[in-house]
């Protein structure tokens, strides 16, 4: 063996021990140092497990040049915060389950990990043991035929009293996200086998609990998840229960039990499941290993060290984000939030620390008439985000990356998104460095009078007195043009908006209203907000929208110069590998975007993509960007490395000559 992988242990917590004593009995690592939040249990589990470097600083560890990988221990809100701030120190990193408190801190490790190129693994021990590989092997051989049900517990008596972890509702405690994730992983793992996958995601879970009424988190609860092929399974975890922790594997031909899968030989030695089939003897299938448990995991890590995460049976990125979703779900379902997740007590950042824009940032800027602030190229649409942790995550994110312009509307989930931005905008204290984009007046409601009803409502939801740039949603042409540039006028002196323009208006009826601006000493549209991508709208998705993305709305907006505003910048993903002539399974996909002409754009960006090392994705929203008039260019990633792809974007510059080889027809 060359030289070991050096080790660091933040926290030191019961588990920290099992790890500490099992390190030794890996082939590939040694345990350097150690963390605490006391420098006094710090060296008193260095003076224990014979470790040099002890620090009564989390973040003195990650300083060390020695240490190469971190295994964190801590408490469950703390996971993501050094997680993130690990591999910000370019440490490799073992994290213990529940990976986070909910699916948008998993998804913003997991994107830290990507960003700077570190491993990183939810520490599953025993998804790395060879007993869970061999059930996994006999699943898929169909050794009890077709996989119907599945049964699987994880639960015991703690009698602890409020405040310890697994009944603090301030740590995340409770069944569900102490053990109930135990099962939830390994009934993944078996679905998933069944049908020659690494893992499956249900489509439907429905939960029951018993309450701790002193903290609100659940003692003990049950859950039913569906998985696709009809495959259903029974989970159950407890803090205050002793259960049966077996798993059963129901098919066709037989079953499979499992007396005891989460702990297996913990410092080696034999374990073993049943596998009982019609007609036959029942058959132990044994394991005999010499490694300790958490040695295998750590020798996992070791291995899969270059492709940066692990595969198959143990955590892969995707099947840790499949895991944390389902624990929501099923946390969803009986109705637990814990009091960190509500919206008016995220004052802080995933990372702890305070929200700020990075610097170098790749942000790029423009101008809209009236509006005082640069603002950002790309703008975040809000219409995805009705999760209020999700939203702060890519809000966050957005903002750091230096995106500073928010598009939302009256319509968007019913006002409950107005008022999620609004609420992040107020815990983040950032109201003077954003810009809304407030949009308002949708068809039935396009008249003067609703507008103002509508308006007045939607500053309330945001909790802001002004917006920035108020877009009519709708136009309605029913009515003079004149009219409604003189109640935008109103608000506008009033100060409740810097300026206006129109979401889906004709350019003809901009210039008109625009006409009509200038005749009464008025101001008029600041800027558009239609449809504008490489690939050409065939239909549009919803009712009365417009596309400007032809020849003769480009000419108009190279010649007036006014900023475009573009919604479906990207096409609503037809530059990804979702869009393909045979693919036809996004029924609004093919309704909207399905032509031969934009499958020939594609293929054109595919070409330009390779050649410039990009994504066809990244080409299309270039395209937007790169055109000779203002646009900024509306997008609505549904996680952070979707908007890192937008993020790329900007970098990619396109030439007069790639423009016209791209679409031809413009």
């Amino acid at each position: 063996m060359g030289k070991k992988l050096a080790w660091g242990i933040i926290g030191t917590g019961a588990i920290a021990r099992r790890f500490a004593q099992s390190l030794p009995h890996s082939m590939t690592g040694e345990l350097i140092a150690v963390a605490s939040r006391t420098q006094e249990k710090a060296d008193k589990f260095g003076a224990e497990f014979k470790v040099q470097n002890c620090f009564g600083d989390y973040q003195a560890l990650l300083n060390s040049k020695d240490v190469e990988a971190v295994y964190i221990s801590t408490p469950h809100p703390m996971h993501a915060e050094w997680t993130i701030r690990a591999a910000e120190a370019g440490k490799h990193i073992l994290c213990e389950k529940p990976f986070g408190v909910n699916r948008a801190e998993a998804m913003a490790m997991i994107e830290a990990a990507r960003r700077h190129d570190v491993f990183l693994m939810e520490a599953f021990m025993y998804r790395c043991h060879p007993q869970t590989a061999r059930l996994v092997e006999l699943i898929r051989e169909g050794v009890i035929g077709e996989v119907r049900s599945i049964q699987s517990t994880f639960s015991f008596h703690a009698n602890v009293p409020p405040e310890q972890r697994l009944r603090s509702n301030d740590l995340a405690g409770g069944g569900i996200m102490d053990v109930g994730c135990y099962p939830v992983s390994l009934c993944r793992l078996i679905a998933g086998a069944a049908v020659g996958k690494d893992f499956a995601d249900p489509v439907d879970v429905k939960g029951f609990a018993r309450f701790d009424p002193e903290t609100n988190v659940d003692l003990n609860a049950s859950g039913i998840l569906r998985f696709p092929g009809e495959i259903l399974a029974q989970v159950a975890c407890g803090v205050q229960l002793t259960q049966d922790n077996s798993t059963r594997i129901y098919g066709t031909l037989g079953n499979i039990v499992v007396p005891w899968a989460w702990v297996p030989a913990v410092e080696g030695g034999k374990t073993s499941f049943f596998v009982n089939r019609q007609g036959q003897p029942s058959e132990e299938v044994v394991t005999e290993t010499d490694l300790w448990l958490y040695g295998i995991e750590a020798d996992t890590c070791a291995k899969y060290l270059d492709a940066r995460q692990a595969s198959s049976p143990a955590m892969s990125w995707a099947d840790t984000m499949g895991n944390m979703t389902t624990l929501d779900r099923w946390r969803e379902s009986i109705g637990l939030v814990y009091n960190m997740e509500k919206p008016e007590a995220m004052l802080q950042t995933v990372h702890k620390r305070p929200l700020a824009v990075k610097k170098p940032t790749r942000m790029k800027y423009g101008t809209i008439q009236g509006v005082s602030k640069q603002v950002s190229r790309l703008v975040m649409g809000v219409d995805n985000q009705m999760y209020f942790p999700s939203a702060s995550v890519m809000f966050d994110d957005f903002f750091e990356q230096g995106g500073n312009c928010f598009d939302s509307a009256y319509v968007y989930g019913g006002g409950q998104l107005e008022r999620i931005l609004g609420q992040w905008i107020k815990n983040r204290g950032v109201r003077e460095q954003v810009v809304i984009l407030g949009k308002g007046a949708h068809t039935p409601f396009c008249d003067p009078k609703n507008l103002t009803k509508q308006f007045l409502e939607s500053l309330e939801r945001l909790q802001t007195d002004y917006v920035d740039i108020y877009m009519m949603h709708r136009d309605n042409l029913d009515i003079p043009v004149g009219e409604f540039v003189e109640v935008l006028n109103e608000h506008l002196n009033a100060g409740r908006m810097r300026a206006f323009g129109g979401s889906n208006w004709t350019l003809e009826r901009v210039r008109q209203a625009n006409e009509y601006a200038a005749q009464k000493g008025l101001r008029g549209f600041s800027a558009v907000s239609n449809n504008f991508s490489l690939a050409e709208m065939i239909e549009a998705p919803w009712a009365g929208c417009i596309a400007s993305s032809d020849a003769h709305s480009r000419k108009w907006f190279e010649t007036t110069q006014i900023p475009l505003m573009s919604w479906s910048s990207q096409a609503r993903g037809f530059f990804t590998e979702r869009a393909n002539p045979g693919s036809l399974s996004d029924s609004e996909l093919v309704r909207c975007w399905y032509s031969e002409d934009n499958f020939k754009r594609q293929a054109r960006a595919k070409e330009l993509a390779a050649k410039k090392g990009v994504e066809p994705i990244q080409i299309a929203l270039a395209y937007v960007l790169c055109q000779p008039f203002p646009t900024h260019a509306l997008i609505g990633p549904r996680s952070l490395a979707e908007f890192w792809s937008c993020l790329g974007a900007l970098e990619i510059q396109l030439s007069s000559d790639e423009l016209r080889w791209l679409n031809p027809d413009a």
